[in-house]
């Protein structure tokens, strides 16, 4: 199967090996995956993301990273908030369960058939996640295929978390993004 790359490449570099190169490369970066939690106008939904980090400390920041036509992207952009859930690594079948847009029919207590309650935000908590952050939404970035959010951590959650946290991480499935 040959691999439309895009570019730039290095001189001398086959375009098609490279791609492959890098692609295995990126994938082979430490990353968490999450689920990442949004809302607007009596929409919600939580979808698997495993682009997000801490980038500052005071205040609080964290990044998330969403696919510019995803519907999360729309949610985060005009809700102003996201939550950030973070899953046990035991828990790693859960993620696959919010690879696509959920059914949403309003019950409070439930997003497409998972317990959840409301973030002070207005985002959805994932009941059954090890632990979790609400993030007001401080800056978007556009990129091609990407939006860069940068939210505030103004609650998390639980209040008691275990020393020892063994949470997932991409190497934990065999699902590969590689970006």
């Amino acid at each position: 199967m040959k691999v439309t790359s895009v570019g730039p490449y290095p001189p001398g570099r086959d375009p098609d090996a490279y791609e492959r190169t890098r692609r295995r490369v990126l994938w082979s970066m430490p990353s968490g995956l999450y689920v990442l939690g949004s809302s607007f106008a009596g929409r919600r939904n939580l979808m698997t993301l495993n682009w997000a980090t801490q980038v500052s400390s005071e205040p609080k920041l964290v990044a998330v990273s969403v696919e510019r036509e995803a519907l999360s992207n729309g949610l985060v952009r005009e809700g102003h908030a996201f939550s950030l859930n973070i899953i046990a690594r035991s828990d790693r079948t859960l993620v696959r369960k919010f690879v696509k847009p959920l059914d949403d029919d309003g019950a409070p207590g439930e997003l497409g058939g998972f317990a959840v309650s409301t973030a002070a935000t207005g985002a959805p908590l994932l009941e059954c996640s090890l632990a979790w952050l609400d993030c007001q939404l401080r800056e978007a970035t556009d990129f091609v295929s990407h939006t860069l959010f940068v939210g505030e951590v103004v609650d998390c959650g639980p209040s008691e978390l275990p020393e020892e946290v063994e949470v997932l991480r991409m190497e934990d499935t065999r699902m590969s993004y590689g970006g």
